[in-house]
């Protein structure tokens, strides 16, 4: 009994309104949460009613049931019983499995998994797309058509808290059609193993109401980045362009995440750490120590202070 309580009590401590389908903040998830009480429940019934019947059949006196008496049983416990169950189950999970209503006026955000983190672009209709990356900003109240695919290998696209999983698969576009219910930071995850870091592959997930979600949106376009100072120096000269993408600057790269907000994510390394100038230094020089597998080149030799101005540059500074 008290190994049962102490794995009760490691399980609840697993449990956190920000990364948890128990903690719904989409409407696909609320009615996920819903069916789920609801199937569990139907579910527990049956299961009470076969206990209630093996506890009788267990104090019931030899020959106590007839052969017609036990037919009947059978007929309506095992038969009748469990199809009018299963039934009114059915028809009530049926019309919340449908997905959400989509139309062209809605925001996409297209997402593409790589190994180990993840490139965002926004495409709201009738505007300019802006790119991002490992963290996701969705609107409250408003339909949001998330169209995902993948570079390398399948991975798989889950918001607990928004709504289900869809399986990211090189070569072909999977959508996910959700719509956030209330304002709040939450989390994002792979759930489908693709290499050495699956595990270290997570992503913030940003519900903002509506006119905030505009102005963010708005201003994200008007960034412009200086282009000189010792850490756009370093930037440059380290050959970082090649591989990542600054807007405002020269460098447009796609092989790598982009950088142009990087100092407003609240992670670094997809999930992994503070985006502190001592951990954003530290990834730079090795990022194999933080991501096993990744493949961003180590710049062991590059000097702390070098590697320190890039990071102070990412992080905003000229």
């Amino acid at each position: 009994m008290r190994r049962l309580a102490a794995t009760a009590i490691l399980l609840i401590t697993g449990c956190n309104r920000h990364q948890s389908a128990l903690a719904p903040f989409g409407a696909e998830a609320d009615d996920t949460l819903s069916l789920t009480i609801v199937l569990a429940s139907g579910a527990a019934v049956i299961a009470l009613g076969v206990v209630l019947l093996v506890w009788n059949a267990s104090r019931a006196r030899e020959h106590a049931l007839s052969e017609s008496g036990g037919l009947r049983l059978v007929l309506w416990a095992g038969a009748i019983f469990p199809t009018v169950v299963l039934t009114v189950l059915l028809l009530f999970a049926l019309p919340a499995m449908r997905p959400l209503p989509e139309s062209d006026a809605d925001l996409r955000i297209q997402v593409e998994g790589e190994q180990f983190w993840w490139r965002v672009r926004y495409a709201p209709p009738g505007a300019a797309p802006l790119m991002a990356a490992n963290e996701v900003r969705v609107p409250v109240g408003r339909t949001v058509v998330f169209e995902l695919t993948a570079t390398d290998v399948i991975h798989s696209f889950w918001i607990p808290g928004l709504a289900g999983k869809m399986d990211m698969i090189p070569g072909r576009t999977n959508q996910l059609v959700v719509r956030a219910t209330k304002p709040g930071t939450f989390r994002g995850v792979c759930t489908e193993f693709c290499g050495l870091s699956h595990a270290l592959m997570a992503f913030d997930v940003i519900a903002m109401e509506p006119a905030a979600f505009d102005a963010w949106l708005a201003e994200a376009r008007r960034t412009e980045r200086a282009s000189s100072g010792r850490g756009a120096q370093a930037f440059d000269r380290r050959g970082c362009g090649a591989c990542h993408a600054i807007a405002g600057t020269p460098h447009h790269a796609v092989i790598g995440p982009d950088l142009t907000h990087y100092s407003e994510r609240l992670t670094l390394g997809a999930g992994i750490l503070e985006p502190t100038v001592a951990n954003t230094a530290a990834f730079i020089r090795d990022p194999s120590a933080f991501k096993p597998g990744a493949r961003m080149p180590a710049y062991a030799a590059m000097p702390q202070a070098e590697a320190e101005a890039i990071a102070r540059y990412l992080k905003g500074a000229p």
